[in-house]
């Protein structure tokens, strides 16, 4: 694994510089710290914990057809795992999504009408990870983001997925894993590297994204990437990151009606 020492982190201003559209040109993907203050981290925090909240109280099972994932935190109680298009439910979290450098990385997807898709994908996408007794959510195996085009026989569209990380994670807690380069690699390498979230082991050529509160991170959807499950159990376990998606082409915005994509049928086999 190589370390965070290994590529650079950047900050992101209101246009991207000549060095961040070539390194991610090359490795397919960013990190820029310190996006957020660590008063905002707290505020968006508290407006996750708002949500969650009303959807334990509300007994909410889906959003615009995308399921929701429940577990138990530390202390047993029932918490939220995985949210979908969680700036419906929150002003907080929308706003957040309103500021204006996410406009800056559109240009990273080489393509006409890019825009945060908030009412697109899966929305603004939470993920709670703990490594407790009854939790549903410790690790992510190996994926790409744009094996749900390949799903519905489309071709495979530009996208980019922004991860804001409101924790802290050294490498030595999990966290997120990326095999750089893997964006430029062809279909059949896209398709049939991995299995698809059953494979969960380290790779050779995988970095370690070690994360602050407030950083950013960006990669390109066709990308090889994972979520290590943390080693520790309990509090120290624990990793909160927002994403949401950067996407072009023809506007598709979900509904309260839509049906639930096939690939997240197999949601339940995530842990």
């Amino acid at each position: 694994m190589t370390s965070l020492k290994s590529y650079p982190r950047f900050t992101l201003g209101a246009t991207l510089t000549a060095e961040q559209q070539a390194f991610f040109r090359q490795h397919g993907f960013l990190h820029f710290r310190a996006f957020a203050s660590p008063e905002q981290v707290q505020e968006l925090l508290r407006a996750t914990e708002a949500v969650q909240q009303q959807w334990l109280a509300e007994g909410v099972q889906k959003v615009n057809g995308v399921p929701i994932k429940y577990g138990k935190d530390v202390d047993g109680a029932p918490i939220v795992q995985r949210f979908a298009f969680a700036s419906h439910y929150s002003p907080v979290l929308a706003d957040f999504l309103e500021d204006a450098r996410f406009r800056a990385l559109f240009p990273l997807l080489e393509a006409p009408g890019g825009r945060v898709g908030i009412n697109e994908k899966d929305g603004l996408v939470i993920n709670h990870y703990v490594n407790v007794p009854g939790s549903e959510f410790s690790q992510m195996g190996w994926h790409t983001d744009s094996l749900r085009d390949v799903f519905y026989g489309k071709r495979i569209g530009p996208m980019l997925n922004v991860g804001f990380h409101l924790d802290g994670t050294p490498a030595t807690n999990g966290g997120l894993r990326l095999i750089p380069g893997t964006h430029q690699q062809p279909l059949r390498e896209m398709l049939f590297r991995k299995k698809y979230y059953k494979d969960v082991g380290p790779d050779p050529h995988e970095i370690a994204v070690e994360t602050e509160p407030g950083d950013l991170t960006v990669h390109d959807g066709r990308m090889w990437h994972r979520v290590a499950q943390s080693p520790l159990v309990g509090e120290v376990s624990r990793r909160r990151v927002m994403y949401v998606p950067i996407v072009a082409g023809k506007y598709q915005p979900k509904h309260e009606n839509s049906p639930t994509p096939f690939y997240l049928r197999f949601l339940h086999l995530v842990k």
